[in-house]
């Protein structure tokens, strides 16, 4: 178990920075967090005060889902982060990673009444198959975790209306893709947006068919694989190889 919570340590911390790289980070707010490996009621997450960029293994704090630190440590967490993340991962056992981020073009789109629309490949991947939150304020209240968690239901992703956008997966490796792949979809959805052109309309019959081989391809890449955005996943983090490796320590 010791050897899983390193390999998690290590992903979630490679997490972090490639959320950096990518420019998807808000200073030392939004928040990765990990479920320890074994656990249900324990969970990974930053040390509020530190860049993404600054995240290492062994800096992460383990909480559990009534925000209680579980391990010494000489770092605090944010109560927003809490409480937000340590509902899904409370409620939805499958959820092994929750990321939540503030990008310019999440919260762009989280503001739009339209919401995310149905424009390019990216977006497809989460037609029909997305929640949306209502912003209830600042995320420190405790009671918003059941709502939260109600609106959400079975889906792996959620936009936090005037927020920002929310990712989980069954690995770290889905929730982070996931993210990579929303937020993109959301720079196109603005960039078609800004042009004031009429966007090229699709059927739902084409959109629900693509949104289907999404699913499928994991379907299939699951059969040959535990986890089948790994192969994605090991090629992110070769970006950080040459130059970044401090995320291990």
């Amino acid at each position: 178990m010791a050897a899983l919570e390193r390999r998690a340590r290590e992903d979630l911390a490679a997490a972090y920075r490639l959320i950096a790289h990518f420019g998807l980070d808000d200073g030392i707010d939004t928040h990765i967090s990990a479920r320890v490996p074994g656990t249900r009621d324990q969970f990974l997450i930053n040390p509020y005060g530190l860049l993404f960029r600054e995240i290492t293994a062994s800096s992460l704090v383990k909480i559990d889902t009534e925000g209680r630190i579980v391990e010494p440590t000489n770092h605090v967490v944010n109560p927003a982060g809490f409480v937000i993340h340590s509902a899904i991962h409370q409620a939805r056992h499958d959820a092994e990673c929750v990321a939540h981020t503030h990008t310019v073009a999440g919260v762009a789109v989280a503001s739009l009444a339209c919401g995310l629309q149905p424009f390019n490949q990216w977006a497809l991947q989460f037609y029909r198959r997305i929640a949306y939150h209502a912003f209830e304020g600042i995320a420190v209240n405790l009671a918003e975790r059941e709502r939260l968690v109600a609106d959400l239901g079975a889906h792996t992703a959620m936009i936090l209306r005037n927020h920002g956008l929310l990712t989980c997966g069954g690995s770290i490796a889905e929730a982070v893709i996931l993210m990579l792949n929303l937020d993109r979809a959301c720079r196109v959805q603005l960039a078609i947006q800004a042009t004031g052109e009429r966007a090229w309309p699709l059927s739902d019959a084409v959109c629900e068919l693509t949104a289907g081989q999404y699913k499928e391809w994991e379907r299939t890449s699951h059969a040959a694989s535990d986890d089948p955005y790994r192969r994605e996943w090991n090629a992110h983090l070769r970006r950080l190889a040459p130059t970044t490796a401090s995320y291990l320590d």
